[in-house]
């Protein structure tokens, strides 16, 4: 049997998440997936066929519910869908792993007496859609300084071969002092030493974000789409 290769499995890498590693997490079928909303915003549809896209829209509530769509494929939406907010963005693999400078910092797992401390961070620093229960996803890490959570990186998105690095963000008050490339240099670590090859998003825009990943081995795979959508409004009539 042929190994599915990497072009089919990240360009919508959500969608293989949904459907293998991450399957235990999702809601939906064989045309639409999307996570528990209470762990991860993001959701899919196989393909952008008229019967996916249908699919996926009902997955999206009425209201205040939103989904993270991300792919390199364009974003097609159904009818009853809007797009809140398009971006582009960039999806990085490691193709040359770095030992980086040392790190003498200690690096300790984070576990669930952690998590408002994660929360708190990444709602101040917003490395991305991250909530209470995104730690069920992967394994996460973080230096303490202070007695305070200074970083935080960790495994967001899994699927057969590949695990994504995210999270990564840094408390305003320790910045400067390389703490998000040791724990970048961490992550990754661990991630290869699964057997898994280390991948990470950055938007296409953020050009120092993705001039530190690639000095960390990191280079651009390909452009990827981003959109928050909702289910439209409904109309009624007076």
């Amino acid at each position: 049997m042929n190994e599915p290769s990497r072009d089919s499995l990240l360009k919508r890498v959500v969608w293989s998440a949904l459907t293998s590693r991450h399957a235990q997490f999702s809601k939906g079928g064989d045309l639409a997936r999307r996570f528990d909303p209470a762990i991860s915003p993001f959701a899919a549809a196989a393909n952008n066929s008229p019967e996916a896209l249908a699919a996926l829209a009902e997955l999206i509530q009425a209201g205040d519910d939103r989904a993270f769509i991300l792919q390199a494929d364009d974003i097609a939406l159904p009818k009853d869908l809007e797009a809140e907010i398009t971006a582009l963005g960039v999806l990085m693999v490691e193709v040359s792993p770095s030992a980086g400078p040392s790190r003498p910092t200690s690096i300790v797992q984070l576990d669930e007496t952690d998590v408002p401390e994660m929360v708190e961070l990444a709602t101040l620093t917003k490395p991305g859609p991250f909530t209470a229960r995104t730690p069920e996803l992967g394994t996460f890490f973080g230096i303490r300084l202070d007695g305070r959570l200074a970083a935080m990186a960790g495994s967001r998105i899994n699927l057969d071969g590949y695990t994504e690095v995210s999270g990564i963000c840094t408390h305003p008050d320790f910045r400067g002092r390389g703490l998000a490339s040791e724990l970048s240099l961490h992550v990754t670590e661990v991630i290869r030493s699964r057997g898994d090859i280390p991948f990470l998003h950055a938007y296409a825009d953020n050009h120092g974000a993705i001039a530190l990943y690639r000095k960390l081995g990191f280079e651009i795979w390909r452009e990827v789409n981003v959109a928050v959508v909702r289910r439209k409004a409904q109309v009624t009539p007076d």
